[in-house]
């Protein structure tokens, strides 16, 4: 297991697993741009997690954005703060992500999903590390590290005009993909375990073992949802486990 600087770990020992974080470690101590790529679920944000504690900037902010959960008129601000007055409801000034994050790290999850209008904003500060304030003409320089993930093809999206590929190849500089969990079956036990735990101190209750036909259930199933998806299922078992004894929740077909 690896530990991030917030004690939350990246579970396995599969070459598939082990080739993502040898390339996280490879990379930290620079101060390139990194794009993580990958299904929903499999751990992006703690592989993001995971080159800021390794790199020199680890005891600084580490700052997140998801570029999904924010309307359009929003995301701007967000990145880059504003002005008192520069729009309605804009009754202070306000510092935006960027500079929150000056000497740390800022990870830009779903960064897909970033309207085009702000993708313009957010190479100039790839570029040159300066940015104004949503109606604001100060020019304000920044030191911060941009991560982001996404599980879209944007290779696809530059092709459909729906993601500038300037800033594409500003940030696909050092790509590094996530592995789905169904090509990491191995990692399976050691995923339970650790969950099995987390949940069972939880919970207050005393499981040490997965039976081992409910063990081998888990790994035949295709997890779309990724680790998300399983770290849900083993707290669905426990929460629903009598006494000791755990039972498959519906939808994952028992071992014949």
């Amino acid at each position: 297991m690896f530990s991030v600087k917030n004690s939350r770990e990246i579970v396995g020992k599969s070459k598939e697993l082990r080739d993502a974080l040898w390339r996280a470690e490879i990379v930290a101590p620079v101060d390139t741009p990194v794009l993580i790529l990958g299904e929903t679920g499999t751990g992006k944000e703690l592989l993001a997690e995971a080159v800021h504690s390794l790199s020199h900037r680890r005891s600084q902010p580490f700052v997140k954005l998801n570029c999904a959960a924010l309307p359009a008129s929003l995301i701007e601000s967000e990145l880059f703060g504003h002005e008192k007055g520069a729009f309605t409801g804009a009754s202070f000034k306000r510092v935006g992500r960027f500079e929150a994050a000056h000497r740390g790290t800022l990870f830009l999850d779903e960064i897909g999903d970033m309207p085009l209008a702000t993708q313009p904003k957010l190479l100039q500060v790839l570029e040159d590390g300066q940015f104004e304030r949503v109606g604001g003409t100060q020019t304000i320089r920044v030191d911060v590290r941009v991560i982001a993930a996404t599980n879209r093809d944007l290779e696809d999206a530059v092709s459909n005009r729906q993601f500038r590929a300037d800033l594409l190849y500003r940030l696909n500089i050092y790509p590094i993909t996530m592995p789905p969990l169904r090509t990491r079956r191995d990692d399976i036990p050691l995923l339970a375990t650790h969950f099995l735990r987390e949940f069972s101190a939880k919970v207050g209750k005393q499981i040490e073992e997965i039976p081992s036909d409910i063990m081998t259930a888990l790994q035949r199933h295709s997890w779309h949802g990724n680790i998300r998806e399983f770290r849900n299922v083993i707290e669905r078992m426990v929460i629903t486990a009598r006494d000791t004894t755990l039972h498959l929740p519906e939808g994952i077909k028992p071992a014949e």
